[in-house]
């Protein structure tokens, strides 16, 4: 995607984080078939989440869906140490996908408080 901006979730700097957590995780290469599915699903729950919140119009429902999206970001992020830690992936993506996945949870962090859910 070059042309960020004409959508709501595309001027999100957290969507574009997620996109590059997506991007990375598939990079790491996870061996283990069920945990890949998993950990490919939970990535892309965590995009197509983000881009929900961007489009909903009440604050309350904005910070839910980015509350979802929050928890399917640890799940990625826990399928990546799990498949580290079980050597059973590329470390280098691995690592990489696991810093965006921090950068995904502060920033959604933010837009939570934003929009009016403690967490």
């Amino acid at each position: 995607m070059t042309n960020f901006g004409s959508l709501p979730f595309e001027k999100l700097i957290a969507y574009q984080e997620a996109r590059k957590l997506l991007e990375t995780m598939r990079e790491a290469g996870i061996s283990d078939g069920r945990l890949r599915d998993q950990a490919l699903r939970a990535a892309t729950s965590v995009c197509l989440n983000i881009s929900e919140a961007a489009g909903r119009a009440g604050s309350a429902d904005k910070a839910r869906v980015y509350a979802i999206a929050r928890g399917e970001n640890c799940e990625a992020a826990a399928a990546l140490d799990i498949a580290l830690v079980a050597g059973t992936c590329k470390q280098e993506p691995a690592r990489r996908a696991l810093l965006h996945a921090r950068a995904v949870h502060a920033l959604l962090s933010g837009l939570i408080r934003r929009f009016g859910i403690c967490g």
